[in-house]
């Protein structure tokens, strides 16, 4: 017979436990509740002759229960500790990047954390019969809170970026309204992030590197497309026209459409656009 003991005085936990054992389909099995001097003890005897199954059974229930039950809180202990100049409101910004990012990816995210976690539980209840969870959960589970830590570095990474971001479109957009337009229209021929400014004459501007003074473009690369928005900071047109040759909003248009808000018009059937979609893949002309 094999008996283990599971100490902890969370009675969530404790309810998560009984209702997995009572659903558990495994025979020869028992299980109680008794309170000791310090914790309560779910009490499990197995009658059973393949000790090795009713491990199994039992690490997987409990590598559900952190996963179920403990994992949000661990994921927090980690922010507060390691991230503590983060506010609260931030860190439950970044708690939930970590979540979406999990999910991305929610199989494999999951099995390995399911088998760091199971791997730990195993190899532990093979030779000991008593586990204290609240103990085992905070030093024994290596592996998978290096999982947690590298899910949340990307949380914070991610969240940084985006800060970032949205302070570079805040600055963009303060020097825009604090400053005169130097032309009335510019129109945008957007293709595949390849683009030919016109101006409101329909002549191509140039916007080279060698042709601008690169003063406005940001820390943040948008590869080629930084030269076109450092053309239209120059410019400060009163109307951008953006004509989607691909029919389709990327990056790099949602972020002018933020810079720019409502001087900016998307249009995708105009003459300007059936020409350029049928010189596609052609040299475009110079003049229209």
């Amino acid at each position: 017979m094999k008996s283990l003991c599971i100490k902890t005085n969370n009675s969530d936990l404790i309810e998560y436990l009984l209702n997995e054992l009572q659903h558990l389909e495994l025979e020869n099995i028992c299980f109680s509740t008794q309170k000791f001097k310090h914790y309560e003890n779910v009490i499990i005897h197995y009658k059973g002759d393949n000790n090795y199954i009713f491990l199994d059974k039992i690490s997987s229930i409990l590598s559900l229960l952190v996963i179920d039950e403990l994992e949000e809180d661990f994921i927090n202990k980690l922010l507060i500790q390691n991230y503590f100049y983060f506010d609260a409101n931030e860190r439950k910004d970044i708690l939930n990047l970590c979540f979406d990012i999990m999910t991305e990816d929610f199989s494999n995210n999951f099995d390995k954390k399911f088998r760091a976690l199971y791997n730990s539980f195993y190899d532990y209840l093979l030779d000991n019969k008593s586990l204290y969870l609240h103990g085992f959960t905070n030093f024994r589970l290596k592996d998978y809170f290096n999982i947690l830590d590298n899910v949340i570095t990307r949380a914070v990474n991610s969240y940084v970026i985006e800060k970032e971001y949205l302070e570079f479109i805040s600055l963009l957009k303060l020097y825009i309204n604090s400053q005169s337009s130097n032309c009335e229209i510019v129109h945008i021929i957007y293709s595949d992030s390849n683009t030919i400014l016109l101006d409101e004459n329909k002549q191509i501007i140039d916007i080279s590197q060698d042709n601008l003074n690169t003063k406005y473009l940001s820390d943040i690369s948008f590869s080629s497309n930084d030269y076109t928005l450092n053309s239209l900071l120059t410019l400060l047109p009163k109307k951008i026209y953006i004509h989607l040759i691909n029919n389709y909003i990327d990056e790099f248009i949602n972020t002018l459409q933020a810079i720019f808000e409502n001087k900016i018009h998307i249009c995708t059937d105009c003459n300007i656009c059936r020409l350029y979609k049928t010189s596609k893949g052609e040299k475009n002309p110079n003049t229209i």
